[in-house]
């Protein structure tokens, strides 16, 4: 798949989230790159310190990192559609990770 498509699927899953929680996302940063250099089959991954770590000495840090892996997430998906359904599920299990929100609770939630 093109790049900037892949893209556009990403803003359009993150469009799609309910208002409320982009307002409450904090110094962090969506990106794409093509695949997880030490997991290739990696989807998504959450780097930083998650809304409910942070204490009143946060401040002055780079952004949070929200990567999605374009490669691993189009070699998983047989078309179009079910890529997009992917993606959009990629994007909120990496933004619940951001609002401190850990993997088992995902997992019983449907957003694994």
């Amino acid at each position: 798949m093109d790049p900037d498509r892949f893209a556009e699927l990403v803003g359009e899953a993150l469009d799609e989230l309910p208002a409320e929680f982009l307002r409450a996302m904090d110094n962090v940063v969506v990106l794409v790159e093509p695949r997880h250099p030490e997991d290739p089959e990696l989807l998504g991954l959450y780097e930083g310190v998650a809304l409910t770590d942070r204490t009143s000495d946060y401040g002055g840090v780079l952004p949070d990192r929200i990567t999605l892996y374009r490669d691993a997430l189009v070699e998983m998906c047989a078309d179009e559609d079910e890529l997009r359904d992917e993606v959009a599920v990629t994007v909120v299990h990496e933004i619940a990770h951001h609002f401190g929100i850990d993997d088992a609770t995902l997992h019983r939630l449907g957003w694994a």
